[in-house]
């Protein structure tokens, strides 16, 4: 009973079409089509299912609807919406999904694009990377750089392999093989390979997946999975929280998929930066005072993978407001302000995390006072390195941190 309630509730069919038009279609997919009394997609995914509508026809609007609020004017009619491939696989059934409950859609996929393409190289899908570049910044295949790795990357236009070649090329990936496949599953379709940095590919069709198979030479710009990257991966004034510190201290950040971060007074922006390194799902804002040092923050985040970081220009408290509710908050420089910590704790979710880095005893004897009155945990962090001592080597110390963590409470409200 209760599936016949959802079948009789499917008022909007969602149906994945290929290159290959009604001839890749089954005939459910064919039905739903038919049988709308309106018909929505992209021109050319109408003109592939023109054989099949017998209702009205509407093209997206330009601009892009996101809210979709014509096709939930129509609730209670048959409407379908025609999209590319697998609608929820960086397609429009996200965006519908998001207005229209599972059980008033009925969804037709048909064979995605990465799919295609690994059927095509004989790539098992779940021992590679994929992703999608379609209508984004090409720096986030940065992080997925590593020798040996396959990646399939959805573009955008007929412009992209071309750029992500020249990317590869400057990171020391210049001997990878890149594969380009052309409207995939269509009359057209079209495979070629080359070097990336001898990209020569021409008359690209703006439908394209790249395949890469990555290789590197010794000087690649490589950003290992652990917390941690070496300093050298970042441009930086001295204002940096140091390597080993900065693993510890995004263990005690201990980012949770979804979550947002406050970087308080970021300098370099490392730890925002590999704070969104640790999951695609993950955000940050970089809250930084100096002009010089947010436009160093951005061109790291770009050189790291994460261009989509936030970045607030500001001094802290008052660059706070209107941020989005932090799950954790980081302060490393700027603590001693008047405010700061007080703004920090005030603002923190049930459950969320703050972790204050202090060199300096005037930062420290402000840390010991919070952590007497709220509790927490202290640590005192200190790291030598090997160092040139006349004809020896001896351990040059590195300024100590002290670091206070701490958990507000779940049942505690801000």
């Amino acid at each position: 009973m209760p599936a016949e309630n959802e079948k009789l509730a499917a008022w909007l069919s969602l149906v994945g079409i290929g290159e290959d038009g009604v001839a890749g279609l089954g005939d459910e997919a064919k039905r739903r089509i038919g049988e709308a009394e309106i018909v929505f997609g992209g021109k050319r995914h109408l003109d592939l299912a023109a054989p099949l509508i017998k209702g009205e026809a509407r093209p997206w609007p330009t601009p892009f609807d996101a809210a979709m609020t014509d096709v939930l004017a129509l609730k209670g009619q048959k409407v379908c919406v025609v999209a590319s491939g697998d609608p929820f696989l960086h397609g429009v059934g996200a965006t519908l999904a998001r207005r229209v409950p599972a059980a008033e859609m009925h969804v037709v996929p048909a064979p995605s694009a990465f799919s295609l393409a690994a059927a095509r190289l004989g790539w098992p899908l779940q021992d590679i990377e994929t992703i999608s570049l379609h209508g984004r910044d090409p720096d986030l295949i940065r992080p997925l750089l590593h020798p040996g790795t396959r990646i399939l990357a959805l573009t955008s236009d007929a412009a992209a392999p071309a750029a992500i070649a020249s990317l590869l090329a400057g990171l020391g990936f210049g001997a990878s093989r890149l594969t380009l496949l052309e409207a995939l599953g269509g009359p057209g379709e079209t495979i070629r390979a080359c070097r990336a940095d001898a990209f020569d590919l021409q008359n690209i069709n703006p439908l394209n997946v790249l395949a890469l198979e990555l290789e590197s030479d010794r000087e690649a710009r490589i950003l290992p999975l652990t917390p941690g990257l070496v300093d050298e991966l970042f441009e930086h004034d001295g204002q940096i929280t140091k390597r080993e510190i900065r693993a510890v201290t995004l263990s005690s950040l201990a980012p949770r998929r979804g979550e947002v971060l406050w970087d308080i007074g970021a300098g370099s922006g490392s730890i925002s930066i590999e704070w969104m390194l640790a999951h695609p799902s993950l955000r940050a804002v970089a809250i930084e005072a100096d002009p010089q040092r947010t436009a160093r923050i951005r061109r790291n985040a770009a050189a790291c993978g994460v261009p989509g970081m936030t970045i607030v220009e500001g001094k802290a408290p008052e660059a706070l407001r209107d941020l989005p509710t932090p799950d954790a908050i980081f302060i490393g420089g700027g603590g001693t302000d008047r405010g700061v910590i007080e703004a920090a704790i005030a603002t923190l979710r049930p459950g969320g995390r703050l972790v204050a880095n202090a060199v300096t005893l005037e930062m420290e004897s402000l840390l010991l006072a919070r952590h007497a009155e709220f509790g927490g945990d202290l640590v005192r962090l200190a790291v030598s390195r090997a160092a040139p001592v006349g004809s020896m080597k001896g351990w040059r110390p590195a300024m100590p941190v002290t670091q206070w963590s701490w958990t507000r409470p779940l049942g505690e409200k801000p």
